[in-house]
């Protein structure tokens, strides 16, 4: 890892917790629902000793309100646990029609949507990268054979390749998806018609169904048809659930993957200029019905704190600023890239990002955006991705590092997921790793945070794990506001804590192999935000005297 020349020395102070021995504790429902704050070793429950971070700031005053920018899907900024929440643009007069602050975005009062056009209208399906590379070289390259000699541009010609590889897959998976869908509906329906002579209303409930299980064992069909229904409210597996799976599995057919389909129509921008921004609008709470991720991630970050209500996010005293770049599908890298600017040039310290594809036509812009955030002391978080494998720099974007592994900048931190297990299953089964391109883990399994309109839930996911350590970098900047993005990346990555035993990686194959939990970031480590606010302090604290000694 590299580190900038102005901080390089500065981090003297170990706080890094090593914990060797391997222990788990059972939770209860309670302990599940907040499970992410606790300390290793005085709660052995594998968090990010959040309520001790909070114990030690209850004697300090915040020295400014951070805004965190969340580049996501539509957020639900109505909810009543983000009261006072949400960012406000206080230079932008409401729904006049005018770009009163000159920023560039017209009503922008609460962060800025990309999915859709300047009258309101969103789109909801996106081309899977893999298609847009298809759509634009193939004229160029269909047909040929890997014959590099009689190729102008091979490295173009290999994204193609590779793209059409990855295409072929994707058509694979979609067809299985489709046929997987049909199945859910077919089995509903029949469950249903059967069940219907005992439950008219078709309102059912698992102690409802086990009664009627146990009248009559001998039914088998009616047994059957039990266990699905079960299986159903068990798993969440709704009449909606089931819908939008087939809504979206034909989506990815008809839509994701097909060459003919204009996922920009609604736009009308021009997609091969990084620069051209007059499209989007400002209502970053459209459709969350069927986008709910980023009401999710954002909950994580800053739900409000000590308002008897739902849960506390990781962060006080923030604002969370929608940036909707994220619909079904893969993002534009030029939305991505727009996003980031956007929320850099509004004044974010923080941007949140749980995007993750495996190919990336436009590179070039993304990298530039975080290099720009970089400039203006802007942290990138982003979530390394669930399909448990290890990354190797190539198969996996947005991501801060060039063909050759070196980073092309020092304000981007990947993140990993862990669980509520201290012991071998510290790593979630779903979660990427690698020593070379993820560089933290934070807690990511069974996260209990905000849903749309009101609602609560329990998710998993790396795009979690991101949202924790946002709320960290946050909370540091809160405090220590003179820090800078890869001041507070250092930070985070050096005053994490330390698991010294093997832990169980699950892998494409399906096959399980054991790694010392060091190995699977750079860091080696957990996120732990009160060693990183005590790192912050001291770091603070050198700043302070440093400008005294200037100053005589």
């Amino acid at each position: 890892m590299k580190h900038s020349k102005n901080t390089e020395n500065k981090f003297s102070l170990d706080t890094t917790i090593s914990i060797r021995t391997a222990k788990n504790k059972k939770l209860t429902d309670s302990e599940k629902m907040t499970w992410l704050e606790n300390d290793a070793i005085e709660d052995t429950i594998p968090g990010i000793s959040l309520k001790k971070a909070y114990k030690f700031l209850e004697q300090r005053e915040p020295k400014d309100t951070i805004i965190v920018a969340v580049l996501d899907s539509p957020v639900d900024i109505e909810h009543e646990d983000f009261k006072g929440q949400i960012w406000v643009n206080k230079d932008e007069v409401p729904d006049n029609n005018i770009d009163d602050d000159a920023n560039g975005y017209i009503d922008d009062i609460n962060g800025w949507n990309f999915l859709g056009d300047n009258q309101g209208k969103q789109d909801t399906f996106f081309l899977y990268e893999s298609t847009r590379i298809l759509k634009k070289y193939q004229e160029l390259f269909g047909g040929m054979t890997k014959d590099k000699d009689k190729i102008e541009n091979p490295r173009l010609f290999e994204l193609y390749s590779t793209a059409k590889k990855r295409h072929e897959i994707e058509t694979k998976e979609a067809i299985e998806d489709t046929a997987y869908a049909n199945m859910l509906i077919d089995i509903s329906k029949n469950a249903r018609k059967t069940l219907s002579f005992y439950f008219p209303e078709h309102e059912y409930t698992l102690e409802s169904l086990d009664s009627l299980k146990k009248v009559y064992p001998k039914d088998t069909l009616l047994q059957v048809d039990i266990l699905r229904m079960s299986n159903f409210i068990k798993y969440n597996f709704t009449e909606k659930y089931i819908h939008d799976y087939k809504l979206k599995a034909d989506a990815k057919i008809n839509k994701l993957l097909n060459l003919e389909y204009n996922d920009r129509l609604t736009r009308g921008d021009d997609p091969e200029n990084p620069f051209d921004y007059n499209y989007g609008n400002g209502i970053v709470n459209q459709n969350i019905d069927f986008y709910s991720h980023g009401t999710i991630v954002s909950g994580v970050i800053g739900a409000r704190r000590n308002n008897n209500l739902g849960i506390d996010g990781v962060a006080k005293v923030i604002k969370l600023m929608p940036v909707c770049i994220s619909a079904f599908g893969e993002e534009h890298d030029k939305d991505l890239a727009l996003g980031i600017r956007y929320a850099v040039d509004n004044g974010a310290r923080v941007i949140n990002m749980s995007i993750g594809k495996k190919l990336s036509m436009n590179k070039k812009w993304v990298d530039e955006a975080i290099q720009y955030a970089e400039k203006k002391n802007v942290l990138v978080v982003s979530s390394a991705g669930n399909e448990h494998r290890e990354l190797n720099g190539t198969n996996e974007y947005p991501t801060d590092s060039r063909e050759d592994s070196t980073e092309i900048s020092h304000n981007f931190i990947h993140v990993g997921a862990s669980s509520y297990m201290m012991n071998e299953k510290l790593v979630a089964p779903f979660s990427n790793y690698s020593k070379s391109f993820v560089d933290i883990f934070a807690p990511g399994s069974e996260i209990y945070t905000l849903h749309p309109h009101n609602k609560y839930v329990f998710d998993s996911g790396t795009s979690l794990s991101a949202a924790v350590v946002s709320g960290v970098a946050a909370l540091i900047m809160i405090y220590y506001p003179e820090l800078s993005g890869s001041q507070v990346k250092e930070i985070l990555m050096k005053s994490g804590t330390s698991y010294s035993f093997n832990t169980e990686i699950k892998q494409r194959d399906g096959t399980k192999k054991t790694v010392s939990f060091s190995e699977l970031s750079k860091s080696g480590k957990v996120i732990n935000a009160y060693n990183a606010l005590l790192m912050a302090e001291s770091i603070s604290q050198q700043h302070e005297v440093g400008k005294e000694i200037n100053s005589r």
